[in-house]
């Protein structure tokens, strides 16, 4: 009984609370067998958030917490989200949105213990609608039941499966740095004598507009080309690239835009790289503003295909401006072209370099009943509404890609990344928690086949640190400060470093650069909290034994790649 108590402590309730906008009407209700029920009341919460009171009811789990919990519960009672009703709609009515409520209602039950996923949509709209906003007390007032129930057993088990996953990822995390670590004192370069590629390189560069308008698939491309230039540069040495510029496209992820990596576009073009920037607008920034207003439906499934033919599509216009456009002309070289992408970019980016949509395993594993702590499948299994064909994705003009914090295990799988022959980069961050680094990057750079691999783990770092700081005029979704992760800037000068260097020894073929792919490098530029790490070789067998020493014995997968619940 006492360690039921523990966790009917506030601890658990905060995590609750925190994990999900609101719970329930005028009372809140755990049923954890073989002990039976418990309640509180919503004028409890109410009273405690607005006065900071704890009357009767409340105290039995205010006395289990600590006055720091306590603090941190009422300003989360009195925060007020600033969503829309139109907005709060949009996403539950969405098809992502309606699986996340759908997997909430099974926490969060009606009085007569149904899955609550209809009202817990309605309150959260009512709420939204109200004068009072949605808060989480307004929440719990518009929930349309007099008590919602919690599955609490299921909760506590989903609790401790995520407590699992986050140890066994830390586990497999810090198991990969040793190994860099042991790789790195092998080495005998001295980089305090080296250029610094963190540096802005010698070459000036112009930024040219353009926006490109491909008729057959009604699809508007705004493109920022990052054009270096021989006047008044100082190119490094006689083997810097000179006209015609080996050139780079860049691809941002979801509800993004071209601005989100301008400082790696500079960086690129200061080293002599032309960069190429675009829009993808079934996804980017702008269709979510429209989207969360009201006036466009979400991105389609369809985008999983027209964003590299998006790429394709720009790379075949830059060939004709370059012979008609006075600006362009003898300045793109189309036999050194690389590709970088983040997040879905990262997906388009593989996709380019030859990685196919692997149908049978999105149809094996993505059904509307499934869940799973990997919240990128959520977006990889709308792939799965595609009509099932053959798409040819890949572009044999790309030579090279990195992919930035890329969601493929399921959409691409072992059988769609290993089809890549060409150098790659996996860029993960160690508490990405919308494309887990254990399933999205570390485990498929296993499955790469190509001997020129590198996997660049950043410890601390999140799915939002490699990207720009918002400003008013990109910004989509506010990103709490908690999921930007420490120091942005430091993130910022590895992938600088990082793209340079790989870059240049694989698309320029320039082997003095390839001690930058180092792991002895990583540990040179490793700043604290965001250590970095380079591996260039993993086994899916060592993978495996890692992953599975990581495991209590009780406890062990067959499969790396839990099958979604």
């Amino acid at each position: 009984m006492k360690k039921f108590l523990r966790y009917l402590g506030l601890g658990l309730l905060s995590t609750f609370l925190t994990s999900t906008p609101g719970l329930a009407a005028e009372r809140i209700s755990f049923f954890y067998p073989p002990f039976g029920e418990f309640s509180l009341s919503v004028d409890s919460l109410e009273t405690f958030a607005k006065v900071g009171k704890i009357d009767r009811d409340f105290s039995f789990y205010a006395s289990r917490a600590t006055p720091q919990q306590l603090a941190q519960l009422r300003d989360l009672l009195q925060q007020r989200f600033n969503l829309t009703p139109t907005l709060v709609s949009q996403v539950t009515y969405s098809p992502i949105g309606e699986q996340l409520v759908q997997q909430l209602g099974k926490l969060l039950l009606t009085e007569s213990r149904q899955n609550g996923f209809y009202a817990i949509r309605a309150s959260l709209i009512l709420a939204a609608a109200d004068r009072e906003g949605l808060t989480v007390v307004n929440l719990l007032r518009k929930f349309p039941s007099n008590t919602v129930r919690v599955n609490f057993t299921e909760g506590l088990r989903i609790v401790d499966d995520l407590s699992q996953l986050l140890k066994k990822k830390d586990e497999v995390v810090a198991s990969l740095q040793k190994e860099a670590i042991a790789q790195a004192a092998n080495s005998t370069v001295d980089f305090s004598k080296q250029p610094d590629l963190r540096s802005p390189g010698k070459f000036r560069w112009l930024k040219k507009s353009l926006e490109l308008n491909d008729i057959s698939r009604s699809r508007r491309l705004p493109v920022d080309i990052y054009l270096p230039t021989t006047q008044n540069s100082e190119p490094t040495d006689q083997n810097s690239p000179s006209p015609p510029f080996p050139l780079i496209v860049i691809s941002h992820g979801l509800a993004s835009d071209r601005s989100t990596f301008v400082y790696l576009a500079e960086h690129l073009a200061s080293y002599g790289f032309a960069v190429a920037v675009l829009e993808h607008p079934g996804s980017n920034a702008k269709r979510f503003q429209e989207y969360f207003a009201g006036l466009a439906s979400p991105p389609e499934p369809e985008e999983f295909i027209d964003r590299p033919l998006d790429i394709k599509y720009l790379l075949d216009e830059l060939q004709r401006l370059e012979k008609s456009d006075p600006s362009l002309h003898g300045k793109l070289n189309f036999q050194q072209v690389g590709a970088i992408g983040q997040s879905f970019g990262g997906y388009t980016v593989l996709t380019l370099a030859g990685a196919k949509i692997n149908f049978e395993q999105l149809r094996q594993d993505c059904n509307p009943n499934n869940s799973s702590f990997n919240l990128s499948l959520l977006l990889q299994c709308e792939a799965s509404k595609l009509p099932q064909k053959n798409y040819e994705l890949k572009d044999d003009r790309i030579k090279a890609i990195m992919a930035i914090n890329p969601i493929d295990s399921l959409v691409l799988g072992e059988g769609g990344v290993s089809q890549i022959k060409m150098p790659v980069m996996l860029v993960a961050g160690s508490q990405d928690i919308f494309a887990p680094p254990v399933f999205e990057q570390i485990r498929p750079f296993t499955w790469l086949s190509d001997p020129n691999k590198y996997l660049a783990l950043i410890e601390n770092a999140t799915h939002f640190s490699a990207i720009a700081e918002p400003t008013p005029e990109n910004d989509v979704l506010p990103v709490p400060p908690a999921l930007l992760g420490p120091d942005r800037d430091a993130v910022y000068s590895y992938l600088n470093a990082l793209s340079v260097a790989f870059m240049e020894t694989h698309l320029l073929n320039r082997p003095e650069y390839r001690s930058y792919l180092q792991p002895s490098y990583a540990t040179f530029i490793s700043k604290e909290p965001l250590n970095l790490s380079i591996l260039q070789s993993l086994s899916v067998a060592q993978f495996n034994q890692i992953w599975s020493a990581s495991i209590p014995q009780s406890a062990k997968l067959s499969n790396p790649q839990p099958t979604p619940r």
